[in-house]
């Protein structure tokens, strides 16, 4: 099998460097469709650099953490880094802590130095720093320590002068819906002087967070997301010093469009000058996905997002639009990866663990190509799969399309299992499991994971040790208040060819503070020193 595939691994490899298959921004006219990512990158942040886009996002408990984007025209972007590998304090993120770690990062530049501040709301404000952003960050520096400090943002001032905004978390904080300014040392190393508080949203924009600073014609703006992250706007504060007093306007919300709740997000100039926004859009189970919208400047220095249809002052979202001067056009599409052969000797960086990686989790294997996950037993408070810290998994990246993975299981005792997932607060698979001497293959969900509920067990089928191709069919459909909905269809194949339809289907969930995530489960019911194994031979995406 290996040698005869190894061929065409390395042709579909090569097939996908450019797009994706399965969901494509860029319109091949001179225009774009949003969203620009279908895909979970929340609390997006971005800056320009020369002819150079460069773009973080939340990353929260998922490791490797704040993965790095990079564009040349805002529509076609590719991950090209992450800053760590291993979140501190090890001990808090060597399990699961869901919804925990880099919450809104800021990515900025300064003096030849890139930056990246968040807020972890639990331990502080954070910062890393680098002379190339596909290169190596500095080990992450708390800049200051803390509870409920959140979505932070620097800004060099013209005068040498630094500050930092930032919201508050109301779950550690106790209080929420107002943003705060700090001084800063010039070297961004450490706040100084007292917090002041520069706006209060409560009455006519409650929740109000996520505020990034920009300094325009002598004014400070601050640009926040207000309302709530499903049906918020954007709003746009000014004043003529860092301390305000702020006006405010708000200047984008839904309006007369299918495009609910445009939330947080950076502004950015293109190269010849023209402005554009990027932010989030929460779709439920498909993740906070990334939009683009053109923004104009008037002559009283209030900018509009998006387009002003109505003429009430206030833009909406666009659904396509002409994409960015650039100086770099693309000669054709490029999106962040999503298929993998494994032909590599590392992971691809699309994927993620919910908790810091251990040695001997996994081992990348290209003379077969081929990844090799090891089956371990989970610790004892284990109650299902979101507490297992060695799932390898990555972003959902498109409406509908199907998911095939070619797996070849090795099991070794009872209790042994490892297959295909779709991961959330609640969950489902395929996959297989060992039971005595016997290997069965079973579709299998977990309603309410978080709250600890056990797995059930929809269907099985006797198997033994070996190949088979596992699929996920992911198809759109809307709840009953109209929200959209994600439905899984499990199935296998023993051939590659014709596929059996396993179990029952699953309305995937949301992951705390992301999107659903697919990729890969293994596991055990003891502990040995010769774990079973699944090896991994192939992941690609189709449409349906």
């Amino acid at each position: 099998m290996k040698k005869v595939l190894l061929i065409c691994g390395l042709m579909a490899a090569m097939s996908v460097s450019a797009a994706s298959k399965v969901w494509v921004s860029d319109l091949g006219n001179g225009k774009y469709r949003n969203p620009v990512l279908f895909a979970d990158y929340s609390d997006p942040d971005l800056i320009r650099v020369g002819d150079d886009y460069w773009m973080t996002a939340s990353s929260f408990n998922h490791t490797p953490g704040l993965q790095i984007l990079h564009s040349t025209d805002l529509v076609n972007w590719e991950i090209v880094n992450a800053v760590f590998r291993v979140q501190e304090p090890r001990e808090h993120f060597d399990v699961p802590a869901h919804g925990d770690g880099v919450w809104a990062p800021a990515i900025r530049y300064h003096e030849g130095q890139y930056y990246i501040y968040w807020g972890d709301p639990d331990f502080g404000i954070y910062m890393t720093q680098t002379d190339d952003p596909r290169g190596e960050w500095t080990k992450p520096h708390l800049v200051k320590a803390g509870k409920g400090m959140i979505d932070t943002c620097p800004l060099w001032d013209d005068d040498g002068k630094a500050y930092l905004v930032h919201g508050w978390a109301g779950s550690r904080a106790t209080f929420k819906s107002v943003l705060s300014v700090c001084e800063m040392s010039p070297d961004g190393r450490e706040l100084i002087g007292e917090e002041v508080l520069i706006f209060d949203g409560h009455e006519e924009h409650p929740t109000v967070e996520g505020p990034k600073f920009y300094k325009r014609n002598g004014w400070y703006y601050v640009f926040a997301p207000a309302g709530g992250v499903k049906p918020g706007w954007q709003i746009v504060l000014r004043s003529r010093s860092p301390y305000g007093p702020y006006e405010c306007r708000t200047v984008l919300h839904q309006g007369d469009t299918d495009t609910p709740g445009p939330h947080q997000g950076g502004w950015v100039d293109d190269v010849e000058g023209n402005s554009w926004f990027m932010h989030f859009v929460d779709m439920y189970a498909y993740g906070r996905v990334v939009h683009l919208q053109p923004m104009t400047w008037g002559d009283d220095d209030w900018c509009i997002i998006g387009v002003d249809r109505n003429g009430d002052g206030i833009g909406e979202p666009v659904d396509t639009y002409r994409k960015p001067a650039s100086n770099k056009p693309v000669s054709a599409p490029v999106t962040p990866a999503d298929d993998d052969e494994f032909d590599g000797t590392t992971l691809g960086l699309q994927w993620q663990w919910p908790a810091n990686p251990g040695l001997g989790w996994y081992m990348n294997n290209p003379t077969d190509s081929e990844l090799r996950l090891y089956c371990y037993a989970p610790s004892e408070s284990w109650r299902n799969l979101m507490d297992t810290p060695n799932l390898l998994l990555q972003k959902v990246v498109a409406p509908e399309y199907t998911i095939t993975a070619k797996v070849d299981f090795r099991s070794n005792y009872d209790g042994d299992r490892a297959g295909l997932t779709v991961m959330g607060l609640s969950y489902a698979g395929i996959g297989f499991r060992r039971t005595g001497d016997a290997v069965a293959l079973e579709q299998f969900d977990c309603i309410g994971a978080k709250n600890g509920a056990a797995e059930r067990v929809n269907a099985t089928v006797p198997f033994r040790d070996g190949e088979v191709w596992l699929r996920c069919r992911i198809d759109r459909s809307t709840d009953s208040d109209g929200n959209p909905s994600m439905i899984c269809t499990f199935s296998y194949s023993t051939d590659g060819r014709k596929f059996q339809t396993l179990g029952s289907k699953f309305v995937a969930e949301a992951g705390q503070w992301v999107g659903a995530k697919t990729g890969f489960y293994t596991g055990a019911s003891q502990t040995k020193n010769d774990a079973a194994w699944l090896d991994i031979d192939w992941f690609r995406l189709t449409k349906k």
